[in-house]
């Protein structure tokens, strides 16, 4: 005969008030999942789409229109002829 650990259900039959707590935790976690705001994924990807078109990314340079706001730009001066290393 296999055991299939607590199919006799002698653990819960032993302790009903453990049971009963279990089942109370679930279902409040069921309520809270249910009253949470939720939101459109249409609503979501505009969200992104808008903070993306408006936040400027530091880290890419195309997305400076003036070479002069990029703060990793180095203000190059006319040298002669040295090159700069970053």
């Amino acid at each position: 005969m296999v055991n299939f650990g607590n199919a006799g259900g002698v653990r819960d039959r032993a302790n009903p008030e453990l049971k009963l707590q279990r089942m109370i935790q679930v279902r409040d976690q069921v309520l809270d999942e249910l009253n949470r705001d939720r939101v459109p994924a249409s609503e979501s990807c505009a969200r992104i789409i808008n903070y993306t078109k408006n936040t400027k990314d530091y880290m890419i340079p195309s997305s400076f229109p003036d070479k002069r706001e990029d703060p990793y730009n180095p203000v190059v001066k006319q040298s002669s002829g040295c090159c700069i290393i970053m």
